[in-house]
């Protein structure tokens, strides 16, 4: 029996002695592919988290564009009462600009989590 245990090691060494060494690279090359897999996955799945966050920037830029939009047309209705009508369309035009863009931010987060 433990002639065994101490012969099956000597004798595979032997053999991978002898072998080609094209076929030890390509043993070597499968073993450290198989190594170096979940290290890969790892890495991809971190830099799919870091795209996801940098594109959930542009949120942020569509809340300071709304409350520009909105300060702009406190001022404008300050200055000038009777232009009350068209500044508030021209505001919600512009509310809904930002929030699109804000939207389209979001959606590409969602997008780079969820899609690869």
């Amino acid at each position: 029996m433990y002639c065994q245990r101490l012969a099956a090691p000597l004798a595979r060494s032997i053999i991978a002695q002898r072998a080609p060494l094209a076929l030890r690279a390509e043993g070597a090359l499968a073993t450290r592919a198989l190594h170096t897999s979940v290290t890969r996955k790892d890495i991809d799945s971190a830099a799919k988290y870091i795209g996801a966050g940098a594109a959930t920037v542009g949120v942020a830029g569509s809340g300071a564009g709304i409350g520009n939009v909105f300060g702009a047309l406190v001022i404008g209705y300050a200055r000038n009462p009777s232009l009350k009508q068209q500044l508030f369309s021209y505001a919600i035009l512009g509310f809904a600009l930002s929030e699109a863009m804000g939207l389209f931010c979001l959606t590409m987060a969602f997008m780079i989590l969820f899609a690869l």
